[in-house]
């Protein structure tokens, strides 16, 4: 026999045609219990119901005199199943954990429905502590379920729309890229793709080539900025054996090994002049040699390019081909940086957890408002990719299933402030914060802009119209 050491009230164990069972048999009591608005019904140790108010013949369908001295598992709810009572049967858990509190689950109705239900209960004693029941209160929920799965069917669907492939972000400027990525994949022209660093410009380049009639064929990217100007070339175009010193293999080039694809030129305003005179070639005719061989070779490409600079400022220095820019830029794409479409922001956190969540085996399930309100106030000089860095970043670190603002980078929402030099005013750029940004970064123009919390081609235009240079 199952028992407890402390004190407890008697229950009156009388009964008046089993209604109320061992907790009573008076009428006002019943009157009381029929009143109330939770479902309220009592079982023995047995798991027998020995007694249900007006309310659970409501929720459930079942009449009083129907199911007293029923097993509770008629109801067949997921907390009812595999429990042993005291006679060796299945019961309710209740038995063996003393007590339910708040717990969401499932009945079964008499007409065969599901009724999600708040469960709350707990045991029953008899003064020398013998177990002579449990006592159990149920509330409908089904209606606030209802409204958590249109809720979750609603966000679902705004983060349907906030994604486009690989792609997240439903701001307006957003939707703006992701119609011109349908019609960049609608025509076989040249795209160009602009934006500052980790903006995801590669990201829109996939898109661009999975839109197309070319997405079935081959997707080849080349980085354009990590090599010097003999290897680039040799890795864009191919090589003979003996080209040059190390070459002592024939190879093929990404555009040989693009044919009938895309080919993905990012960063293309780092590229020598030499090799800018042969890509124009092969944006004209379709054609190219390998480095050291005079033998023509002929593909089927289409040419998509990435930069984070002003390439229109640079044919303006001499320094890029104005020929090539225009065969580029046939179809730009603009990619915002993230402080410009900061509403998105909850989408990309929500899409890196996921991720991770995924990658990791962790179940964190958000950001605290605190933190996320720290996220919206931050400018973000590395985009998306910064937000990315620092949600895995607070990953690391957290202990618990959402992340604070403490398990975040140390600069986040700080950086700003400890600039010194902020973005110009609504007025105009300001000269001399200008100024003391370039000096700051000893006239590197990237690191200036990313001290402004600006890209380089803003930061370029404030410059010609400064008249500043850098002579």
């Amino acid at each position: 026999m199952r028992k407890r050491n402390s004190k407890s009230k008697k229950i009156d164990s009388g009964g008046t045609g089993g209604r109320l069972g061992r907790l009573g048999s008076s009428d006002f009591l019943q009157h009381v219990l029929d009143t109330l608005p939770t479902g309220l019904y009592t079982v023995d140790r047995d798991g027998r119901i020995t007694s249900w108010n007006r309310a659970m013949e409501t929720i459930t369908g079942y009449a009083a005199a129907d199911i007293l001295g029923e097993s509770c598992s008629v109801l067949e709810g997921n907390t009812c199943f595999g429990v042993p009572c005291a006679s060796g049967k299945d019961c309710c858990s209740l038995f063996t954990e003393g007590r339910i509190k708040d717990r969401r689950c499932t009945i079964n109705t008499r007409g065969g429905g599901e009724l999600s239900i708040m469960k709350n209960a707990r045991l029953m004693y008899s003064p020398d502590g013998e177990v002579l029941g449990g006592i159990e209160t149920v509330t409908d929920i089904s209606g606030l379920v209802e409204l958590e799965n249109e809720v979750d069917l609603l966000r679902k669907e705004v983060s349907g729309r906030a994604r486009y492939r690989r792609i997240v972000g439903n701001h307006p400027l957003m939707q703006r890229l992701y119609d011109g990525i349908e019609t960049a994949g609608s025509v076989q022209s040249s795209v160009l793709i602009t934006g500052e660093t980790g903006t995801g410009k590669e990201l829109v380049a996939r898109a661009v080539h999975e839109s197309s009639s070319r997405k079935d064929g081959p997707y080849v990217r080349v980085h354009c900025a990590s090599l010097n100007e003999t290897l680039l070339e040799s890795e864009m175009f191919g090589h003979v054996r003996g080209a040059f010193t190390g070459a002592i293999a024939t190879r093929k080039g990404r555009f040989e090994a693009a044919d009938g694809g895309t080919i993905f030129l990012d960063e293309i305003g780092d590229i020598s002049q030499s090799v800018q005179t042969k890509l124009l070639r092969v944006l004209q005719e379709h054609e190219f040699e390998r480095v050291g061989d005079n033998r023509t070779i002929k593909v089927d490409i289409r040419v998509v390019a990435a930069t984070n600079q002003d390439l229109d400022a640079l044919c303006d220095e001499g320094r890029f081909r104005r020929d090539l820019y225009y065969r580029l830029d046939v179809i730009p794409l603009e990619v915002p940086p993230l402080r410009e479409h900061a509403s998105d922001l909850p989408f990309l956190v929500d899409h890196f957890i996921e991720r991770l969540n995924r990658t990791l085996g962790r179940k964190v399930r958000g950001v605290t408002p605190r933190a996320m309100e720290r996220l919206m106030e931050y400018r973000w000089p590395g985009n998306v990719r910064e937000l990315e860095n620092a949600v895995e970043h607070a990953f690391v670190l957290a202990r618990s299933d959402v992340l604070d603002i403490d398990c975040f980078p140390r600069p986040l929402g700080y950086i700003d402030k400890l600039r010194g030099v902020g973005p110009p005013t609504a007025k105009g750029p300001d000269r001399a914060a200008v100024i003391d940004a370039l000096e700051g970064a000893r006239w590197n123009r990237g690191r200036a802009a990313q001290s402004l919390g600006v890209s380089r081609v803003t930061l370029w235009k404030w410059m010609k119209k400064l008249g500043i240079t850098l002579d």
